[in-house]
């Protein structure tokens, strides 16, 4: 007796199976992750520094030299790439085998950088060395942009970063979220004539913007122990970190023995412009910045998407006047379109399968058995794609397309079968 003639002949049995894989199969689909690609790109986790003012070679003397020394060989690495540009800029991408985990990689990286910080230079510490376990692959990217060109492109960046990027960074299963594009900073152009003249070096600027931008405890008056009869015990309140172009306009670089003083703007001209002006951002030719969106790795893309999506809209209530998103790559509109094709294919195939069967056999009842199998058959696949630890994609949903086709030749033998 073959498989087949066993649940011909114990109905009930057949039944029972089909509805334990119709749950399981449903209770799966809530469950397994979805994404457009199958998990088979390696980890990887990203080193970055900064060295203002050095140029690719001492960066990579300097600073990269001492950083691979410490992290080449970490556990489970595959490989490492670095690379250096001449605006102070160093980024390390370590590869790690598959499988490992971001997190325990990004922690045994972030060991061994710590072990070679002593030897890099006092303003590469300064500003600090970053390491973060990047994705590979990007969910989502949205142009904030400004419809009517009133808002330069450092404003809509700084907007973004402030106002969008952290709240994106919150939703449940986003890895990552950053910003493409400038941001604000304080510079101070130098003038290379007035300097020369008064004998100032760049050196003398960067050390009294150093001591004169610092934020300090400037103590308390009446404090114990005080004289006696002293009743009161004031907290000194003295400026902190400068903030506007005028504050750093009057710092003081040098004071002559004759008593004149020369101030910043004395040698230099200082403005609120941007950190960098090596990249600009256009969106249908407007000024914009991109935000960019990386989900966790076991984050289901569609659930991402669509949470991304809403906390947009709800951010977009209070965005200013002239100021608006739209999104400009989405991954998961290659994956919504296949489960579209799946459900049209599905119906067609529903329709195929009554007509067919009915127009041959001539038997409601033999009709009914082969329709009900195919949804049971396909649900009950994503039960075995979620034990296996696939994911929903466009390969594994392709395969499902293709699986229709032979559960209908099944399902029709089967009917076959059983009217006769």
């Amino acid at each position: 007796m073959n498989l087949s003639q066993h649940f011909i002949d114990r109905p009930r049995l057949a039944m029972v199976i089909a509805v334990v894989m119709a749950i399981a199969g449903a209770l799966a689909l809530f469950q397994i992750p979805i994404a457009q690609f199958p998990q088979i790109t390696p980890p990887e986790v990203q080193v970055t520094a900064s060295y203002p003012g050095a140029n690719a070679s001492v960066l990579e003397e300097s600073v990269g030299a001492p950083i691979e020394d410490q992290v080449n060989g970490v556990e489970d690495m595959l490989y490492m790439s670095s690379s250096s540009t001449n605006n102070g800029t160093y980024s390390l991408t370590v590869t790690f085998a598959v499988g490992t985990d971001p997190a325990l990689a990004q922690v045994n990286v972030q060991n061994r950088v710590a072990l070679a910080t002593p030897r890099l230079p006092a303003s590469v510490t300064q500003t600090g060395v970053s390491v973060r376990a990047r994705s590979s692959s990007m969910l989502m990217g949205v142009a904030v942009y400004s419809p009517k060109g009133t808002h330069d492109e450092i404003f809509i960046s700084n907007f973004a970063a402030n106002n969008i990027r952290d709240a994106i960074a919150r939703v449940a299963g986003v890895g990552e979220a950053g910003v493409f594009g400038p941001s604000y900073s304080m510079r101070v152009w130098m003038n290379p004539d007035r300097m020369q003249a008064l004998g100032i070096t760049a050196a003398d600027l960067t050390s009294a913007i150093q001591a004169q931008n610092a934020q300090a405890s400037a103590g308390q008056l009446g404090s114990p122990p005080a004289a006696s009869g002293q009743q009161l015990q004031l907290t000194i309140m003295a400026q902190g970190r400068l903030a506007t172009e005028e504050d750093f306009s009057n710092i003081v670089v040098r004071t002559n023995t004759d008593g004149a003083i020369v101030r910043l703007r004395d040698v230099a001209r200082v403005e609120l412009g941007a950190q960098s002006y090596d990249t600009t951002s256009t969106f249908n030719g407007q000024p914009s910045a991109t935000v960019v969106v990386y989900q966790s790795s076991d984050a289901n893309a569609l659930a991402v998407s669509r949470a991304v999506l809403s906390e947009l809209d709800r951010l977009s209530r209070q965005f200013p006047q002239d100021v608006a998103y739209a999104v400009v790559f989405d991954t998961t509109a290659f994956i919504t379109e296949t489960i579209k094709e799946i459900g049209i294919t599905l119906a067609i195939t529903f329709a195929l399968v009554v007509a067919v069967t009915y127009l041959f056999l001539q038997d409601w009842r033999a009709t009914v058995i082969p329709t009900l199998t195919i949804p049971v058959s396909l649900i009950g696949g994503f039960a075995v794609l979620y034990l296996l630890g696939y994911s929903a994609n466009t390969i594994t949903l392709f395969a499902v397309i293709l699986a229709i086709s032979l559960v209908v030749d099944d399902a029709i033998i089967v009917a076959r079968t059983y009217s006769a």
